[in-house]
């Protein structure tokens, strides 16, 4: 049976700068965006649940049906975006909004008893914690939450970092935490590439089973409240880093359901998936259930000669 993941976030047309490419016009992204599509190159029913306003309404719903993604959308004054300019091969970027969504509401959901995992991932504050207690009380699928939307405030037309309550009840209800060096240290106060152990034990704390720190270059690494497991990068090209948490997200959400103790393949999937999202730029990277597979055994494999070392 196919396997169907909800995932819960404002869609986005972005603006795009890297080192090695300069996009002249907005493309499909966000969080939940980016996870439905490589949950969907990867076989699986992905739903994108957000909000969208009508001057990308039309596009949005073309790109969507396109690409094989359900949806439930709701209208907004405007459609989210970002123009997000990168300045260096880690993943450093300056973010400056270019439109923000409404909140995504809290309301019946039939679907959801039929959804077998749950990605929250808000752009710009969408989600609040109203919503995460609404879900907990609607279903019991597994729910992964990546933050990043979650901790970010506009002040002075910059995005910030800041934690907030939406963010400490949203990590609560969820099964997995996922979050990204910025934003581990945001909350935690403690710096992942210094001590990631330390960092990824107390982003446990939130709540979450599972917790997860990705480290873009350097890997990533998950703990469970009793192991460490530390996965490698899968070494590739990086032409455009935008996407690859959500696609993390996605692949660790495929490998979860097929087994949630084998930590390891579900963190090597992971990274095999990100790496072919930022080999790429837009919504259309060559994504295959196959070449995933064949960069996860790599990764297994030098994880299996690190562990005998």
């Amino acid at each position: 049976m196919t396997k169907k993941v909800a995932c819960f976030g404002n869609p986005v047309y972005d603006l795009i700068l890297t080192p090695s490419s300069h996009g002249l016009n907005r493309v499909l992204s966000g969080c939940s965006t980016n996870a439905c599509l490589a949950l969907s190159k990867l076989g699986v029913t992905s739903f994108l649940i957000g909000s969208v306003g009508n001057d990308y309404s039309a596009m949005l719903r073309n790109d969507l049906v396109r690409r094989g993604i359900e949806f439930e959308l709701y209208e907004s004054n405007q459609t989210g975006g970002f123009k997000l300019e990168y300045y260096d091969n880690h993943g450093n970027r300056n973010l400056s909004v270019l439109g923000v969504a409404d909140e995504i509401q809290v309301v019946p959901l039939p679907f959801l008893k039929d959804i077998d995992f749950i990605i929250l991932g808000p752009i710009l504050g969408e989600i609040k914690k109203d919503f995460g207690s609404f879900l907990s009380k609607s279903t019991s699928a597994p729910i992964l939450f990546d933050p990043q939307g979650a901790l970010r405030k506009i002040k002075d037309g910059k995005v910030v970092h800041e934690i907030s309550e939406d963010f400490v009840e949203l990590a609560r209800v969820s099964t997995i935490l996922k979050a990204n060096e910025l934003e581990t240290e945001t909350v935690t106060g403690i710096s992942p590439r210094s001590n990631p152990r330390k960092a990824v034990e107390a982003l446990h704390k939130y709540g979450a089973r599972i917790s997860i720190v990705t480290l873009a270059d350097a890997g990533s690494i998950i703990f469970d409240g009793n192991q460490f497991v530390e996965i490698p990068a899968y070494a590739t090209n990086a032409v455009d880093p935008t996407g690859a948490g959500d696609t993390y997200a996605a692949g660790f959400s495929y490998k979860f359901l097929e087994n949630p103790q084998e930590l390891w393949n579900a963190g090597c999937f992971a990274s095999s998936v990100a790496s072919i999202m930022v080999e790429n730029t837009g919504p259309d990277f060559p994504l295959t259930l196959a070449e995933a597979t064949q960069r996860m055994n790599s990764l297994l494999e030098r994880s299996l000669k690190l562990k005998i070392n």
